[in-house]
């Protein structure tokens, strides 16, 4: 059930993520936000699948597995958290 709501809520903020984008810039900008979204709800959709992955990232070498926990946590945080922290530091000041 715990799996559900995640992927039904985090498939709901993508879709809304797109959308704004495309009403405010344009296709463009919404197709490619829309890859960049893949990671994150990848990370919550199939964590103990990328949990797994043994190899080479950047010629550094991943020998353990991570806990499927922490690699939804990070998808969360790359889903919504990133997003809050960069609007409040990009968001226009009111002019005085």
């Amino acid at each position: 059930m715990a799996e559900l709501i995640n992927r039904g809520l985090s498939l709901a903020i993508c879709v809304f993520y797109v959308v704004a984008m495309y009403m405010h810039v344009g296709a463009g900008a919404a197709f490619k936000l829309a890859a960049g979204l893949l990671l994150p709800l990848a990370c919550i959709w199939f964590p103990e699948a990328l949990g797994q992955y043994r190899g080479t990232i950047r010629l550094q070498a991943i020998t353990a597995d991570t806990p499927a926990l922490l690699v939804r946590i990070a998808g969360w945080f790359l889903l919504v958290g990133l997003p809050l922290i960069l609007y409040a530091l990009f968001r226009k000041a009111p002019a005085t």
